[in-house]
């Protein structure tokens, strides 16, 4: 771990971070944010037109890597291959998503696994892989982004939501596993973040925009660098006693009535 006298707390210089789905929205909101406080960044997804605007836009500190984390049985060479070609990540952040709005009883058995391939399957296999390159080096931090629906009962979600508190559970496991051996695992759960994704479930549905603000004490939607700037906390040698957490970034909309 890195020594506290060494640098600024907060400061991700010489860290390299690997951010799944990072092309757009909290991804890429996290990764503006890690470059800002001096990381390198590793951009994830299967749209290689949105990774190459994402890391134009980052600057020369931003590489992306076109790959489907859902195809399990090509996790390891890819964990192979990103170290050849950059070195183990830093952080790898489990951000990659998929979401479903459908009344439980309208979900396929195939649209749940979908989703939880995405999100559990795919998030563990990677964080297997690079986990096991991190433990060998002997530091490494592996952050889930969670949800508020790891928390609380929100209607026409139910495999959105399985995932989500599925991502708790890993969090509190693989830390119990990995942390003993320097790896520290945490999660981060948005709020309402102002996304693509968020804007799709919440435009068309006004009761349901007006629910989701009238219980946020902040009574506004956050934005993606309200998340960035946690991950940067949370990957910094400012958090190098936390791990097994998950860090709501909601407004107060977790408490809120």
């Amino acid at each position: 771990m890195t020594n506290m006298t060494d640098k600024h707390p907060f400061d991700l210089t010489g860290q390299l971070a690997l951010i799944t789905g990072g092309g757009s929205g909290l991804g890429l909101g996290i990764a503006q944010a890690m470059v800002d406080a001096g990381a390198r960044v590793i951009l994830v997804g299967r749209t290689e037109a949105k990774l190459k605007a994402a890391t134009d836009a980052l600057g020369s500190a931003a590489s992306f890597v076109v790959h489907d984390i859902t195809e399990l049985e090509q996790s390891e060479a890819f964990a192979r291959r990103i170290g050849a070609d950059f070195g183990t990540p830093d952080t790898l952040v489990n951000n990659a998503g998929i979401h479903l709005k459908k009344s439980a009883e309208e979900i396929s058995d195939a649209e749940f696994q979908q989703v939880m391939r995405t999100h559990v399957d795919a998030a563990f296999s990677l964080s297997r892989e690079f986990g096991k390159a991190m433990l060998e080096r002997g530091s490494g931090h592996i952050l889930f982004i969670a949800s508020m629906a790891s928390y609380m009962g929100i209607p026409k979600v139910a495999a959105y939501s399985a995932a989500k508190s599925a991502h708790l559970g890993l969090v509190r496991a693989l830390a119990a596993d990995f942390s003993p051996r320097g790896v520290r695992v945490n999660a981060i759960a948005p709020g309402w973040i102002h996304s693509d994704m968020m804007h799709r479930a919440v435009n068309a549905d006004p009761e349901r925009k007006h629910k989701i603000l009238s219980r946020t004490p902040l009574g506004d939607f956050g934005e993606p660098e309200d998340v960035g700037h946690a991950a940067v906390y949370l990957s910094a040698p400012a958090a190098k006693f936390i791990t097994g957490v998950s860090l709501p970034v909601d407004g107060g909309a977790s408490i809120g009535f």
